[in-house]
């Protein structure tokens, strides 16, 4: 499938699952789909798996979006506490689209997570709370890593551990149904050979010519261009690299220890989870990388940059990022919590030195030349990535490697082959709809998302043969919905005949209920059977519940009454 064709279907508002190897304009396209979106004054919700892979498409991680952060499981009181964050529910409410770039990281729990959590903030049962999903990623890299063993009670959880390992095989994202869009073309290899030799792993066809090529690549320690990042599958290699070149700057050292508070086990697993030293060594010229998010001050976990000086009142790093940005890093805490009480918590700098980096950082990278050492890799797709990193062969220098270099998973093997026919057909369907239905489709979900219609665009205009520029008010959308409710529609035909889910239905029948354009009798008419006999009863639970609050009502009817039959009952009581 072409980036253009990507495009088309990312537009008609359907879930998306973007493929493709690395190279292939994956976060090109999701950029376009973003600068597209913005032309409309709508504002996607752009995350990521990682940090590093948030910093490449100027967005934040999915755990601190959705506000689950370092969390493996859910009880209730965790969701009741996330959606009683004003901050966090506020952002949830006010996005319509979901972006979660490097999702092959993302193991199968944290995506259910994620899912009930835009379900609970959104009071809405459908798929993430019904917003659109694009899941961005290829499971032939860096695959998710799971904690196992783990033994804590699970009484009271509200989202099962799944047996999958993979996002693609939970829960949430069968539900969610995403079209696939597997992209064919390659924008960063532009070297035969090499492409050959990715192509001959991806497939498992590594076989001894290939290795030919791979052998003319490898150099010694001392052969190793300097200026050039290095790659390594450890962190304690990474560590070695950086203590070396830092010893070599002949600035004066500032060092910065990490402080701590609670119990020590807790203390132990932060320290161990942290990316920051609890010795941090620093000289002005050292190269460094953010470990934490700080929206506010302008970095997330991954930003990179140098150390330009020390504050003459704080003595705190002064950093250059590679925006040109420059920040006086102030010590932030990481913290375990436990029922809303403080367990344990470290303080440091969130920085750490950056000269060589790890695999596992560098996904998402593109790279003229890199320096490998992959003779200890440890996980499929490790060396796939590593390798995918650089552009040609002639950038590439191997210190060494080993047999799990040129593997892949096996299970990746076979889903990859059924992501490709259902991307195929996808394309070949998406090929025998009209270009005008097309532009229908695109232009209903623009209304869905309550955006602003100030023209089509020129490039729309030449794919869909459009002579003149449309102008729609933005009400409109709305008053189209308000003349199928005052024709005595009920709600799946109102959804089906706008092209609209039935949540987003409901937003519409609430702004014209609060602009008292439709009476109560209107709205009876769109619930279901089966709930209109019980209307008084449901009345009746939501008064006791002065918030409003879809889930408790839900609950206490154990689930007979769908939320969107409680939406419209809501708006009665």
């Amino acid at each position: 499938m072409t980036q253009d064709e990507a495009l088309n279907i990312l537009k008609t508002g359907a879930n998306v699952f973007l493929t493709g190897e690395p190279g292939s304009g994956k976060t090109h396209t999701v950029n376009e789909y973003v600068k597209y979106l913005h032309s409309y004054n709508i504002d996607p919700a752009i995350t990521a798996s990682t940090g590093i892979a948030a910093t490449h498409i100027g967005g934040m991680t999915i755990h601190s979006w959705s506000g689950i952060g370092i969390k493996n499981k859910l009880d209730k009181y965790d969701l009741d506490k996330i959606a009683g964050s004003e901050h966090i529910s506020k952002r949830l409410r006010r996005t319509k689209i979901l972006i979660i770039d490097e999702v092959s990281m993302l193991s199968a729990e944290t995506l259910s997570m994620v899912d009930a959590v835009c379900r609970e903030v959104k009071q809405n049962s459908e798929p993430f709370g019904g917003l659109q999903v694009v899941f961005v990623g290829d499971f032939f890299q860096l695959p998710p890593i799971v904690r196992v063993g783990r033994s804590e009670d699970r009484q009271g959880l509200l989202i099962e551990s799944p047996v999958a390992r993979f996002a693609c095989d939970s829960t949430a994202w069968e539900k969610a149904r995403p079209i696939v869009c597997y992209l064919t073309e390659q924008h960063r290899q532009d070297d035969d050979i090499f492409l050959s030799i990715l192509s001959a792993i991806r497939s498992n066809d590594f076989d001894e010519e290939h290795m030919g090529h791979i052998e003319k690549r490898k150099i010694a320690h001392s052969s190793a261009p300097k200026g050039v990042p290095k790659l390594f599958s450890h962190n304690a290699d990474v560590d070695r690299v950086n203590d070396d070149t830092l010893l070599k700057i002949e600035n004066e050292e500032r060092v910065f220890e990490m402080s701590s508070q609670g119990a020590p086990a807790l203390v132990t697993a932060l320290i161990k989870g942290c990316l920051s030293p609890e010795r941090l060594a620093l000289k002005v010229g050292a190269s460094v990388m953010f470990t934490k998010n700080n929206m506010r001050d302008g970095f997330v976990n991954g930003t990179l940059g140098t150390v330009v000086g020390f504050s003459r009142t704080s003595g705190q790093p002064l950093v250059k990022t590679r925006n040109g940005m420059t920040i006086e890093v102030a010590p932030l805490e990481w913290v375990v919590e436990e029922n809303g009480v403080v367990r344990a918590r470290i303080v440091q700098v969130p920085l750490r030195l950056a000269w060589a980096i790890t695999v596992h950082k560098s996904q998402g990278m593109s790279l003229d030349e890199a320096v490998m050492d992959l003779s200890q890799v440890f996980e499929f797709g490790q060396g796939y990535v590593a390798l995918s990193r650089v552009r040609r062969l002639s950038g590439l220098h191997l210190l060494g490697w080993n047999a799990r270099t040129f593997q892949v998973h096996p299970e990746i093997l076979a889903k990859d082959e059924s992501f490709r026919f259902l991307s195929d057909e996808a394309s070949n369907g998406f090929e025998k709809i009209s270009k005008e239905e097309i532009l229908k489709m695109h232009n209903n979900f623009i209304a869905a998302c309550d955006g602003e219609f100030v023209g089509v665009s020129k490039k729309e205009n030449e794919i869909f043969g459009n002579s003149k520029l449309r102008k729609k008010s933005k009400i409109s959308t709305y008053d189209e919905t308000l003349a199928l409710i005052k024709e005595g529609g009920d709600l799946k035909d109102i959804s089906k005949k706008r092209g609209l889910t039935e949540s987003t239905i409901i937003s519409h029948v609430e702004k014209l209920h609060e602009e008292k354009k439709i009476s109560s009798k209107d709205i009876e008419k769109m619930i279901s059977g089966k709930t209109i006999k019980v209307i008084p009863e449901i009345k009746k639970e939501f008064k006791k519940n002065d918030d409003g609050k879809l889930t408790p009502v839900f609950e206490k009817f154990k689930g007979k009454y769908s939320f969107e039959d409680l939406r419209l009952v809501r708006m009665l009581s």
